[in-house]
This record gives structure tokens, C-alpha cells and sequence, in this order.
């Protein structure tokens, strides 16, 4: 008797040793479910299929009763104790890139009308989940476009390994835009708009303002009457021409008479741009006369002394 009860002893922790565990947390990265999955110490039918694992980006929970179950069919030593045992299958999932449906989606609207410079707007889109590391096939298909009504609607296709195709109906606007004219930096008063001061962008038409600039080469070498942000919209009503004269500064006074010019020194009154006309005092006989801006520090008088 003592000798059994001493072999049964010495036999129970062997027994022990060969009994299965659950794993209570998986990340399955395959398609399939397989027995290893859910038991540790599942034997040689470790590699046994079971299912298709979740969907990418979702879970699957196996409860205790189905866990038993599956541990008898497949001749593993397990069995639940408390009965609130379970196994968690997660697998991980990314999102369809919505830059490429995008690209796609306006390809497939080009061949329905769509204007270029059309502003695309999806409506509540949500893009499915995919495998991490599947090759991955989008595709539209459908696609319809109204321009009178500026909508449109499609469906995306996504097939990819170790998934079936999933198909999404979507839906949005297509909204005309224009071109404007923004200020690159922050400028003052008077400077004069060199090229990379200045930028184009696109915005709904419906927000251009009248009156604004839409190409560089309508404010490039021009002088802002007052001071812009960056970002600020540019309007052709706060530009002019860079003045050439400042006021309080010395100029030369040229008068022309029939097979004579004269000149003279004077001091400007007014700023002016070139082709302005401005007062300009003699500085000698301190006679104001008007006189046109025609270049750097130089007038011609236009009218007589006053």
C-alpha cells in the first residue's frame, strides 16, 4: 500500500505537467484560428484550424463552455474550474490610406465630368481595416457624378490577402473653387511685393472676395498702400505702383520749353508713385508748383507757379 500510494505521488506532478493552459489574451495575425491560439501545450494538434479569425481591427471572445468543448473534441486536457474562464482574440487591423481613395475616387469622377481644380468633399467617411502587412487593392466601382446638383456617390472596393472583399458605399460634394492670392510673409506699408512674398491657393468660389487678386503678376513689383499679414488675401484695391518720391525729400525739377530744358532743385511735398502728380516747392525762389513723379528723385513740372 505504501508503495502505491508513493508511485501515485511521484506520478501526479508528470500528470500536471501535461495538462493544457488557455492563453486569456491572443493577437492573432493569421486569417485562421488555430488550436495553439487558444492552448498552451496543445501537443501535435497545436497547428489544428479552427476558424476564420476576427475581422481586421476587431475581437472574438471564446467562452469557457466553448473553450471545453473544443478542448474535447480535439482530445486536449483541459477544463474550465470556475466556468468564467475565456480566451480573447484581437486582431490588429490598419486603415485604408484616405489619401489613396482620394486619388482613386477623383480619377474616377475625371471620367464623369469633374472639373480639375474641384474641391472633393466625402461625406462621414469611415475607411476599413485591413491587415497590417497584406498587400492591399482598392478599386472604384460605380462611380456617378451631378454637376447641376454638385454631388456624386461611388463604392470602394478593398480587397486584401487574408480578408474578403469589402465593399463601402460613399457619397459627398464636389465644390468649385478659385484661384487666390495670399501674402507668403508678413509685409508693411510701402514694401514692394517681390515673387516669394506672394502664393496661390485654391478656395471655394464662394469665398472669393471681389476684387482680390488671383495671379502673382498682378501685385509683383507693386507697393502695398497698408500692412498684411501672412495668409492675408491680397486685394488689387491695396496696391499701387512703389513710390519713387518721399515726401520731404529732394528732387530735380525739370521744365520744358520749346528747344530748352530746364532744371532746377526742389522739395517734394507729397510722396508719389511714378506718373503721379505731387507739389514740389523751389527750394530757391520757395515757389510750390505741381509737378509729375517720372522717375528716382525727378519731376517735370506740369503747371505754372502758384
Amino acid at each position: 500500500m505504501r508503495l502505491m500510494l508513493l508511485l501515485l505521488l511521484l506520478a501526479a506532478p508528470a500528470q500536471a505537467q501535461d495538462l493544457a493552459t488557455i492563453r486569456p489574451f491572443v493577437q492573432v495575425e493569421e486569417p485562421m484560428v488555430r488550436l495553439s491560439d487558444l492552448f498552451e501545450g496543445a501537443g501535435p494538434r497545436a497547428s489544428t484550424v479552427l476558424g476564420p479569425a476576427p475581422a481586421p481591427g476587431t475581437r472574438m471572445v471564446i467562452e469557457a463552455a466553448q473553450l471545453a468543448a473544443i478542448a474535447r473534441q480535439q482530445g486536449i486536457a483541459w477544463r474550465p474550474v470556475a466556468g468564467v474562464e475565456r480566451v480573447v482574440l484581437e486582431r490588429p487591423g490598419r486603415p485604408v490610406a484616405r489619401e489613396e481613395v482620394m486619388a482613386l475616387l477623383r480619377a474616377a469622377l475625371r471620367h464623369q465630368g469633374l472639373d480639375e481644380d474641384a474641391e472633393v468633399e466625402l461625406t462621414a467617411f469611415a475607411p476599413p481595416l485591413v491587415p497590417l502587412a497584406a498587400l492591399v487593392q482598392i478599386a472604384i466601382e460605380q462611380a456617378s457624378l451631378d454637376p447641376q446638383a454638385g454631388r456624386f456617390a461611388a463604392t470602394v472596393a478593398v480587397a486584401a490577402e487574408g480578408m474578403p472583399t469589402a465593399r463601402l458605399r460613399i457619397s459627398g460634394r464636389v465644390v468649385a473653387t478659385a484661384p487666390m492670392l495670399v501674402a507668403a510673409r508678413r509685409m508693411q506699408a510701402g514694401d514692394v511685393v517681390g515673387a516669394a512674398d506672394v502664393r496661390v491657393i485654391r478656395v471655394p468660389a464662394s469665398r472669393l472676395r471681389p476684387g482680390t487678386a488671383e495671379r502673382a503678376e498682378q501685385v509683383v513689383g507693386q507697393a502695398l498702400r497698408r500692412p498684411a499679414a501672412a495668409e492675408q488675401p491680397l486685394l488689387i484695391a491695396d496696391i499701387q505702383q512703389p513710390l519713387v518720391v518721399d515726401r520731404g525729400s529732394t528732387v530735380t525739377m525739370l521744365y520744358d520749353v520749346p528747344g530748352l530744358t530746364l532744371t532746377a532743385q526742389g522739395r517734394a511735398m507729397e510722396s508719389g508713385a511714378r506718373g503721379a502728380v505731387v507739389p514740389v516747392m523751389n527750394t530757391t525762389s520757395r515757389v510750390v508748383v505741381e509737378a509729375q513723379v517720372i522717375g528716382p528723385g525727378r519731376v517735370r513740372i506740369t503747371s505754372a507757379p502758384r
